[in-house]
């Protein structure tokens, strides 16, 4: 709706705005309770004889869609505040709020081609926010991000067609007998799977174009990176893993050990490509990189533990993550800041978001109590259990490469003396908008650690989805 309203229309567009974030986060709110008792809704709309557009809501989807409501509330003050009146926002925030939608969509799709519908809805919905500012960078970004995307998505299609071919439609809560497929078949299926997901979920060597997309104003960096595309695709390979092929086949095959070879090595060339990095928000992309491959090699590794763990990370990266994205996009609005060698003494000028910042990053290190902790120690536990204790190496290997990326930053942050500049005024007021969404989700990725025991923590809830859904 917002994009027919006019560009002057601020108050209307942004109490729309607003006033939908809010009906969905209370509309997930109840569903939370319904679900946990074993409820699940479905919906289905005949797109041809055989074929539905089938939309289900089970503990899973709803993790995910719990994860973009609450953010999408947040990411939308944070935006509403981050623009003000700039030009062009009826179009911006029409895509933005499209985006979220396919994103929801995309998590209760309850068969593959209701996810392959939503799953280019995504793309096409986010490739406006890309080149939003429509300079140089950003249609380079744009272009990068497409030419990326559409042969991800060609390679999606026609592992779907290949599939159901033999198997007609096939949805998530019915497991489908593959065997009409040989097994060199379904190994390549499984790769073609892949290479679709897995160039939203950003694994090497299909990442380039997430770093390239930091031209994107902040509040599309954020929403690229904690709750969107990135996520998109690691939920796919979720889905793939315990909704399509089955845990068993998965291990038969063969493919889930090479599949959790991929994102370790993800994991760890994320972090030496963070290293190298002199701009914070490509610091920070690099870093997803490597954090979502997290999710990847938890469902990879298919241990209940790691499982456990890979599904919690997607909560908790995404609430360290779009900390970090909202504290960058404040010191660039407010202070100017976009290298890594101007945080020097940004702290003592910038308290609350340097705060918020630092908590994000030791969230992502691994440090205790932060979320962070509570999802590698899961996949560690996992790893062992799984039978590949090689795991264990790979995530001190990456806390070891967090710290080197992290600990830096923080040190100029509040260790560094201010520069003294001829004329320089300091940081400009932070207008509440952008200030406080920060502070609400680094609160948010503090919490979930600490009480990460309690029956409402995103971990009880993965743990609930496992048992329900995927354990034997």
């Amino acid at each position: 709706m917002t994009f027919f309203l006019p560009q002057t229309a601020h108050g209307t567009r942004n109490a729309l705005n607003l006033g939908c974030a809010l009906l969905k986060l209370g509309m997930v709110a109840f569903m939370l309770g319904e679900v946990a008792q074993g409820t699940i809704y479905e919906m289905r709309l005949p797109l041809a004889p055989g074929l539905d557009l089938l939309l289900r809501i089970d503990a899973l989807s709803l993790l995910f869609v719990t994860l973009s409501a609450f953010l999408w509330l947040l990411t939308t003050i944070y935006a509403i505040a981050y623009f003000g009146t700039k030009p062009e926002l009826s179009r911006f925030f029409g895509f933005f709020s499209l985006c979220v939608a396919a994103t929801t969509g995309l998590a209760m799709a309850g068969n593959l081609i209701s996810f392959f519908i939503f799953y280019e809805l995504l793309t096409l919905s986010t490739w406006p926010l890309v080149i939003h500012k429509q300079d140089r960078a950003s249609l380079a970004a744009g272009r990068s991000y497409l030419t990326f995307s559409l042969p991800g998505s060609a390679a999606l299609l026609v592992a779907i067609l290949w599939l159901e071919s033999a198997t007609g439609p096939i949805e998530f809560a019915l497991p489908a007998d593959l065997r009409a497929h040989g097994d060199a078949s379904l190994r390549m299926i499984f790769a073609l799977f892949i290479a679709g997901l897995g160039v939203k979920a950003a694994l090497v060597p299909l990442h380039g174009w997430l770093p390239a997309a930091m031209a994107a104003p902040a509040p599309v960096s954020a929403l690229l990176h904690a709750v969107a595309v990135v996520k998109a695709g690691a939920f796919g390979i979720v889905r793939v893993i315990y909704d399509v092929f089955g845990i068993a086949l998965v291990e038969e095959l063969r493919v889930g050990i090479v599949l959790a070879a991929l994102a370790a090595v993800t994991i760890i060339w994320g972090s030496l490509r963070a290293l190298q990095q002199t701009e914070v928000k490509k610091r920070l992309a690099f870093s997803t990189v490597s954090q979502v491959a997290y999710i990847v090699l938890g469902a990879a590794l298919a241990g209940p533990f790691a499982v456990i763990g890979g599904l919690v990370h997607l909560v908790h990266q995404g609430l360290m993550k779009i900390t970090l994205f909202f504290c960058a996009g404040v010191y660039q609005e407010c202070a100017d800041i976009s290298e890594i060698r101007q945080l020097d003494g940004i702290g003592a000028r910038m308290p609350l978001t340097s705060l918020c910042f630092s908590l994000g990053a030791l969230g992502m290190i691994g440090i205790p109590p932060m979320a962070g902790f509570v999802s590698k120690f899961y996949l560690g536990v996992g790893g062992v259990q799984s039978g590949a204790a090689w795991v264990v190496a790979v995530l001190v290997a990456s806390s070891l490469l967090n710290s080197a990326y992290f600990l830096p930053l923080l040190y100029r942050i509040w260790f560094r003396p201010v520069p003294v500049e001829g004329g320089s005024s300091g940081p400009r007021a932070t207008p509440p908008g952008i200030l406080w969404p920060p502070v609400i989700t680094a609160a948010a990725a503090l919490a979930v650690g600490l009480f990460a025991a309690s029956a409402f923590s995103p971990l009880a809830w993965a743990t609930l989805i496992v048992e329900r859904e995927y354990l034997p």
